[in-house]
């Protein structure tokens, strides 16, 4: 489905940012996706304040929940996102990033993270 066929409600950013839900934690997860194959990079968590960093500054910025702190993606490895374009899912309570990724996304060096795929025919376990 092209994005042009989805119908789109365009938001500011204070907009965007106040139609967030996250959880009891204070934390959304957000999907980055490659703006131009589509690929399904990764999923991430995100704060109020690693959101609004990201929508302001174009640099993709997460919450790590083992280390407690904002991480911008590719500080230490180089392996950075740019922002492309913000989505918002219809509860609110999830986000999609949709990505230019310099280098790998995955911490393993894999070009994704999602490389590993159920080899059994669904239903058949």
């Amino acid at each position: 489905m092209s994005d042009r066929s989805v119908d789109r409600n365009q938001l500011s950013t204070d907009e965007f940012l106040a139609a967030v839900n996250y959880d009891s934690g204070g934390l959304v997860p957000a999907v980055a996706q490659d703006a131009r194959s589509g690929a399904v990079l990764m999923l991430a968590w995100m704060n109020e304040e690693s959101l609004r960093r990201t929508l302001t500054t174009g640099d993709v910025t997460y919450w790590s929940r083992s280390r407690q702190q904002l991480w911008r993606k590719g500080e230490t490895s180089g392996h950075t996102q740019r922002l492309v374009e913000a989505w918002l899912d219809c509860d609110g309570d999830t986000l999609l990033l949709k990505v230019d990724q310099t280098g790998p996304a995955c911490h393993t060096g894999a070009a994704t993270c999602f490389f590993r795929v159920l080899g059994d025919n669904p239903g058949d376990a």
